[in-house]
């Protein structure tokens, strides 16, 4: 959850992982992201819960064919939110031969926010991706770690060198062990910010 000059912003909100998150107690958001159909990104219910009449559901085309409303972002597609909130869909996917069933190609969506010049990346599910090598300006960065599904602890090192954060914060990552993300990165001036998952 990102709040925004009063405006709460959530991006793939899910109650069905363990420590469930109660969504009853969390403000209503004015925008709702989801990167893509999973259980643990895309949950109707939490979805249903946070809106409110005004609420702006973006989501790729995928998730809106289940949920059957909200507006469709494609990979490339910008938009322009509300004063000084903007954002940008971009690539989300497998690059593994044996992981490609899990986030083909062109279907998910990663996410850049833009608020009031501050460039916010939510990676989504993917791996590290050529496209990456065309960011520019992230300020911060969360970046998925878990195999076979994401990246692993090298392939986010990699990616975070060339996107160059200001802040990192690995996400996704379970029971995976960061200690090399931390340990690659120290002397690279990107901030790497580990939350507890549980």
């Amino acid at each position: 959850m990102i709040t925004f000059q009063k405006e709460n912003i959530e991006i793939d909100p899910v109650s069905n992982l363990a420590p469930a998150t109660d969504y009853t107690q969390y403000p209503k958001a004015d925008y709702i992201f989801v990167t893509h159909s999973h259980f643990d990104h895309f949950d109707p219910e939490v979805i249903t819960t946070l809106s409110k009449n005004t609420t702006k559901i973006i989501l790729n085309e995928d998730c809106h064919n289940k949920l059957q409303r909200g507006f469709v972002m494609r990979n490339g597609d910008s938009l322009i939110l509300g004063k000084g909130l903007s954002v940008k869909a971009v690539p989300a996917y497998n690059v593994t031969k044996e992981h490609l069933q899990f986030h083909p190609k062109s279907r998910d969506n990663g996410y850049i926010l833009n608020i009031e010049g501050l460039r916010i990346y939510i990676a989504g599910d993917t791996e590290y991706i050529p496209e990456m090598n065309e960011l520019k300006h992230i300020d911060i960065a969360f970046l998925p770690c878990n195999q076979p599904y994401t990246m692993t602890p090298a392939q986010v090192v990699e990616a975070a060198k060339v996107i160059k954060p200001k802040v990192l914060y690995p996400y996704h990552y379970n029971n995976t062990d960061l200690y090399v993300i931390v340990e690659e990165l120290k002397n690279s001036g990107i901030d790497v910010r580990i939350k507890d998952m549980k």
